[in-house]
């Protein structure tokens, strides 16, 4: 696989969805395989190496989009949930308003009963008595008092109103839009992956040997170095037992040693219990496939599966690979215990938990299914962290 990779652009890492580097990638991938595949006897053709560099960008870059497809939806639904919240609240300040309306309009009626909404003095000309005179003056000041805060407060509501209303308004254009931009981001990154696996299976009975061959290598070079860190690791740990069973005081100085140096103290046994049944989840979920923004339960992209194994322990991790990255506390990869994340490429676009002797469970990418692999599956440099979430 490649081991050239282009960081994620700060600041694209939740708004929206930018797909032309994908587009890029597909349009060199599909006219590098159909060289390959339609190019006569005799002409250059480009290696299967190259094929197989160009197809796992092109899977890379969409998995990738996925996972900004993902933050994008999750904005979908906060800003969903948002107009939702705006509109009730619009609807019950009009109804205040209405209220606030009618009680205005009782008050005009009141006066024109009484005559207080004459413009002078003759009004108390139509007074009979000098009591009706005084009735006539105390229902006009009191009136006049109680109409004037009901008009400054039919004033204050109208504005607030007309205030909720365009933010109402202003959240479901973005929603709108939002929605459009994952739509589109869905349907150009599966037209380019359905192209690339029309034009590999184009391929030569024998070139497809020849890639299968080339993924076997890759595979027990993975396997190598993850039987490497599991012996790391065992020695590792032999020697913390070594200096437990010195004493209290040489255990407390080299543990001590240890968290100075990683900046992480080991994993406690109640993230054992947790990373237990993460695992069990995980396990439990070997062999359903990958798909787009699969949470399960049939089926997951990377963070889905990952979201839902620690959700299983009772721990509750962001939805995307850029939030799970920064939800523990980073190991190095010689500490890594089972239950902890390991987080792929610069732009931190993949992720499995691990499950110890350098081997993960994950969702690798679309056209496959969540399974077992080697951490090293795409060389050491694709390993860009490893994270204790709990």
């Amino acid at each position: 696989m490649a081991s050239h990779r282009k960081s994620r652009t700060p600041g694209t890492r939740v708004a929206g969805i930018r797909t032309p580097a994908l587009a890029t990638a597909a349009l060199t991938s599909v006219a590098l395989l159909s060289q390959t595949a339609d190019a006569a006897p005799g002409e250059d053709r480009p290696s299967l190496e190259e094929v197989e560099k160009k197809v796992g960008d092109l899977y890379r870059q969409a998995e990738s989009a996925t996972e900004k497809y993902n933050a994008a939806k999750e904005q979908t639904t906060k800003q969903r949930k948002r107009v939702d919240t705006l509109l009730d609240d619009v609807a019950q300040r009009t109804q205040k308003l209405n209220e606030a309306r009618a009680e205005l309009g009782s008050y005009a009626a009141a006066q024109y009963r009484t005559g207080a909404g004459l413009p002078d003095t003759a009004t108390f000309l139509l007074a009979e008595t000098p009591q009706d005179i005084f009735d006539q003056r105390q229902v006009l000041d009191r009136m006049t008092g109680r109409q004037k805060a009901a008009v400054d407060d039919y004033v204050t509501r109208q504005t607030e109103t007309m205030k909720k209303r365009q933010e109402a308004t202003e959240s479901l254009r973005t929603l709108t839009e939002t929605q459009g931009d994952l739509k589109t981001a869905k349907a150009t990154v599966q037209k380019k992956l359905a192209d690339a696996r029309e034009l590999l299976s184009k391929l030569t009975a024998e070139e497809k040997a020849r890639l299968a061959a080339i993924e076997k290598r890759k595979q027990e070079e993975a396997a190598r170095k993850a039987a490497e860190l599991a012996r790391q690791q065992a020695e590792q740990k032999q020697a913390r037992e070594e200096a437990a069973q010195q004493g209290g005081g040489a255990s407390e100085g080299s543990g001590s040693g240890s968290t100075g140096s990683t900046g992480t103290p080991p994993a406690d046994s109640s993230y054992g219990t947790k990373a237990e049944k993460a695992l069990a989840f995980a396990r439990a979920q070997i062999g359903k496939p990958y798909v787009w923004g699969a949470t399960g339960p049939g089926s997951y992209d990377c963070s889905g599966l990952t979201q839902a194994a620690w959700k299983a322990a009772g721990v509750s991790l962001p939805r995307t690979t850029y939030d799970q990255v920064n939800a523990g506390t980073t190991v190095p990869v010689s500490q890594a215990q089972p239950g902890d994340l390991v987080f792929f490429y610069d732009d931190v676009t993949h992720v499995g938990i691990y499950i110890g002797n350098g081997m993960m469970i994950h969702a690798p990418k679309p056209g496959t299914y969540v399974r077992e692999e080697s951490v090293y599956y795409d060389g050491d440099s694709a390993i860009h962290s490893i994270v204790r979430p709990a």
